[in-house]
Parts: C-alpha cells; sequence; structure tokens
C-alpha cells in the first residue's frame, strides 16, 4: 500500500463498506463511512449470510455469530436428488452481529462513522470515493454509469426450531425457479431468486409444499453481472479518485446471488491495490473474469442437465461453493480443491 495516508470516503455500510473502511483506517488513512441506516437497523437486511468458512481469513467472526453450521446441500431436481459436500464447510452467521463485529472494529481503528446520514450525491473534499451502497449505488448513478442486470431475491422464516446441517435448494423452473431452505437453529429459512412478478410466488408455493406457516417476510435487489471480456461484466467509474465494490459494481456469485465471500475477495484487491483504482480495475478483471464466466457456463450447463438428463450428473460429490470446478461436478469426483 502507499505510504501517502490519505483523506477516504466509503459510501454504505454493508460488509464490504465496513471492511474496507475497518482496513484503511488500521493502515492510518483518514476514513469517513457513510450509511443511511441509523446504528440499530445498519444489519437488518435481506441477506441469507451463509458463507463458507473462508470468512474467517478475513474477519474476526466469534462464536455468537454463527446460527447455525452447514456441512452439505441437497439440490432437488425433478428427477434427482444430488448431495454436495461442502469444501470448505459453511456457516449460517447471524447479520446483525457481523455487522457489529465490522462496526467495533472500525470504532477501534479510528473511523469516522457517520450513520443516519443520505448520501444523494458523490461525496467531496476526500482524496478517494469508495461506493460500496448496493444494487442501487448512488455513487454508480452519480457517475451515469450503467445498472448491473437485476433479480429479486426475498426470504421467509418459519419459526421452527432446526439444526439440521444440511440445506436444500430446488430447481423446478416450472414451479420454483430457484429456492432454497436453510437451518438456523431456532428458525428455518426459505427464499428465492428471480423475476420481481414471480419470486414472491415460488416462495409462498414452497412453503405450502414444505406444510409451514411464515413468520416474516424481507425482499431485497440481487445484482447480477453481465459477463465481457472487456470488464468481466463488472461496473467501474473512469474517475481515478472513485470507485465501486460489492454490490454497487454488480459483483455476486452467477448461481446463487451470493456476495460475501467475492465481495471480499474483491475488498481485498482494492486494498492492496490502494490507492491506485486503475489497478485495482486491472486486478480485478483478472482475478473475477473467468471465475464469472464459468460460473454462468456451469449454472447453466447443471441446471440444464438436471432437468433433462439427471442420470449424468453424481448422486453425490464434495464440492466448493466459492470457486467450483465445472469439470469436478460432471465427472463426481471428489478433489481438495
Amino acid at each position: 500500500m502507499d505510504n501517502q495516508k490519505l483523506k477516504v470516503a466509503v459510501v454504505g455500510g454493508g460488509v464490504m463498506g465496513l471492511y474496507i473502511s475497518w482496513k484503511l483506517s488500521e493502515a492510518g488513512h483518514e476514513v469517513s463511512l457513510f450509511d443511511k441506516k441509523k446504528e440499530d437497523t445498519l444489519g437488518k437486511k435481506c441477506c441469507s449470510a451463509l458463507v463458507s468458512e473462508r470468512i474467517k481469513q478475513f474477519i474476526p467472526i466469534t462464536n455468537e455469530c454463527i446460527e447455525n453450521k452447514i456441512f452439505s446441500c441437497v439440490i432437488n431436481f425433478p428427477k434427482r436428488k444430488i448431495k454436495l459436500n461442502f469444501n470448505p464447510q459453511h456457516l449460517a452467521l447471524n447479520r446483525e452481529t457481523l455487522i457489529s463485529i465490522l462496526l467495533d472494529l472500525n470504532k477501534k481503528a479510528g473511523t469516522r462513522v457517520i450513520l443516519g446520514q443520505e448520501i444523494k450525491k458523490v461525496p467531496q473534499g476526500f482524496d478517494r470515493i469508495i461506493g460500496c451502497d448496493g444494487a442501487f449505488s448512488v455513487i454508480r448513478r452519480s457517475l451515469n454509469l450503467p445498472d448491473p442486470k437485476i433479480k429479486n431475491g426475498v426470504q421467509a422464516y418459519s419459526l421452527i426450531k432446526s439444526s439440521s446441517n444440511i440445506t436444500e435448494t430446488f430447481t423446478d423452473s416450472n414451479i420454483f425457479g430457484f429456492c432454497w431452505k436453510i437451518p438456523k437453529g431456532d428458525k428455518i429459512e426459505y427464499g428465492a431468486i428471480g423475476n420481481q412478478t414471480e419470486v414472491r410466488k415460488k416462495v409462498d408455493k414452497i412453503l405450502e409444499i414444505q406444510g409451514v406457516e411464515k413468520d416474516s417476510f424481507s425482499a431485497a435487489a440481487v445484482p447480477c453481472p453481465k459477463f465481457s471480456l472487456f470488464n468481466a461484466g463488472l461496473i467501474f467509474p473512469k474517475e481515478k479518485d472513485i470507485t465501486l465494490c460489492g454490490d454497487a459494481m454488480g459483483l455476486t456469485k452467477p448461481w446463487s446471488g451470493g456476495g460475501i465471500i467475492w465481495g471480499l475477495h474483491a475488498a481485498d484487491i482494492l486494498i492492496k491495490t490502494f490507492p491506485d483504482f486503475k489497478n485495482y480495475k486491472k486486478e480485478m478483471v483478472k482475478f473475477f473474469k473467468f471465475k464469472i464466466l464459468k460460473g454462468q457456463i456451469s449454472n447453466y450447463l447443471v441446471q440444464t442437465i438436471g432437468k433433462r438428463f439427471p442420470i449424468l450428473l453424481p448422486k453425490e460429490l464434495t464440492y466448493d461453493n466459492d470457486f467450483p470446478s465445472l469439470k469436478l461436478l460432471l465427472k463426481g469426483k471428489s478433489d481438495s480443491l
């Protein structure tokens, strides 16, 4: 990192914004973090927070943050079930506790945390500005940059206790689209990603089939990268002093819409290349270009084969849900990953 100490604005107090602010403050930069939410609502968001144990490489997760440990996922195709044994294993986290951990780390590192203040345009008076303000990023839109492709994600909770270590997904496109079930100890989460007009109906349908009542419901926009060879489908400002990270740049996993682990890898690239945002773009494209393409292709192939030629897929295999191997998935072989 450059030895020059800079005045930095980070817009957005989600996982990525808080992580970047914390690390840049630790490095000695004068960091101001802005978010329109107040502290008591900062961690409340429609987000499954189901992540691999890789998160421990970035954030000091405490036991009270972990609601459940997930060892595998069962994919329910119309005529076949496939069991994916996660390597690394997954953690179902309490997002509010996760945000609280990151907020405390920022306060200890000296970040100037400004909550309850909505940013409506690019902040002035800073050497560097980083937009981590979500799918409808004010920073991105203020620069007249294109929006990423948006899908809708919804989640509902049933207050049925379950400490099962297996999550499930349901992929019958005629009924579900892409839906999931995640046991979280004192409750079970059901969710779906898809078209705005249909996605809530899909969750209601799976709840009906599972025979459970929903106790709460929430929704959020899920950005999806539009792959291109030039920029990997990610959105980068042309300005040398402004950049984006996470959902604001359209970065999520193509097969699940998950953004935390990929976003933290992106945040680390930003921190390591800071304050050179041109180099940040270069390294981001280098790291994510073929991961995004491979994820889109493998997701399409697996969904198609699973629905039309399910016999070609293995019944059980070991699987890296952050950086999967298409070859491994189709051959059904275990690997160290």
